[in-house]
């Protein structure tokens, strides 16, 4: 359990929350985590805010390696992202947006499985638990792996692509819950099943993720645009394969999104190849 994983956090003009995102991490059972964290927010920026600064003070006590960017002019999503996989040095990079909140033992379980399945990624899905007791039974289909991971080519429209409404609201922690996959026997309980993509909290091969052109198509897109997680992930599945598990271990915080111009959608407007 020595390996380093690098954790990759984007943010915007959220502190608070980023306090919380960083804490979570702090708080991990992996015992090897280069935290890079790649602030684009207004003004001094969020390492300025008092939160973020005892949270980082903390890290660094703790013995967690912490390194702190800023990336600015801002161009986009997928340039963000990019710059960041530009820091990787590791074997694995674990992308957690600034609003989630991470069970202690999730890296832990998210490495045995990609180590397990030999796959491009493995994501956990986040969990809205302001929508606990909404029932969808329409959207809580899920397609478990019965065997190892392989690669699959999942575009916008194919019957795959109706996988993603698993991933809203509580659906997944409904299902979950049902399952008596809450997380209580440990790995044991973790369980592999097929995705269309997964947001949030993805952890990649990092080989894997840039031999499919990592964020590369930045370029390609205006700076306001959204999907751009989207279409890397389908990319890396399409030649490795990926996954999510269940349960899960990722929520939500809820809060208002910072991408508010979703005009030009990645998948829809560059090609998967």
């Amino acid at each position: 359990m020595s390996d380093i994983i690098d954790v990759l956090v984007p943010t915007f003009n959220r502190p608070a929350a980023l306090a919380v995102t960083l804490a979570a991490l702090g708080f991990q059972t992996w015992p090897s985590l280069r935290i890079v964290v790649s602030d684009q927010s207004d003004g001094a920026g969020a390492y300025a805010h008092g939160e973020v600064q005892a949270v980082l003070r903390y890290l660094r006590a703790a013995g967690r390696q912490v390194e702190t960017w800023r990336n600015l002019p801002r161009r986009g999503m997928a340039q963000q992202r990019a710059f960041l996989l530009e820091q990787v040095q590791a074997h694995y990079c674990l992308f957690v947006d600034d609003d989630v909140i991470l069970e202690p033992d999730l890296v832990a379980r998210l490495h045995a499985v990609i180590e397990a399945e030999g796959c491009g990624f493995v994501g956990s899905a986040l969990h809205g638990l302001s929508h606990l007791g909404e029932e969808r039974p329409a959207q809580e289909r899920i397609e478990f792996w019965d065997g190892p991971v392989t690669p699959e080519t999942v575009r916008p429209g194919s019957a795959a692509w109706a996988r993603h409404h698993l991933h809203s609201a509580a659906n997944l922690f409904h299902v979950q819950s049902r399952l008596g996959l809450e997380g209580k026997d440990g790995d044991a309980a973790t369980r592999t099943y097929k995705v269309a993509w997964v947001g949030g909290c993805v952890l990649f091969d990092t080989a894997c993720l840039r031999a499919a052109g990592g964020y590369d198509f930045w370029t390609a897109l205006p700076a306001q645009h959204c999907g751009e997680d989207v279409l890397a992930q389908q990319r890396v599945m399409a030649r490795y394969g990926g996954c999510a598990i269940v349960p899960s271990g990722a929520y939500h915080m809820e809060l208002p999104t910072t991408v508010t111009a979703r005009a030009i959608d990645a998948p829809y407007v560059l090609p998967l190849e």
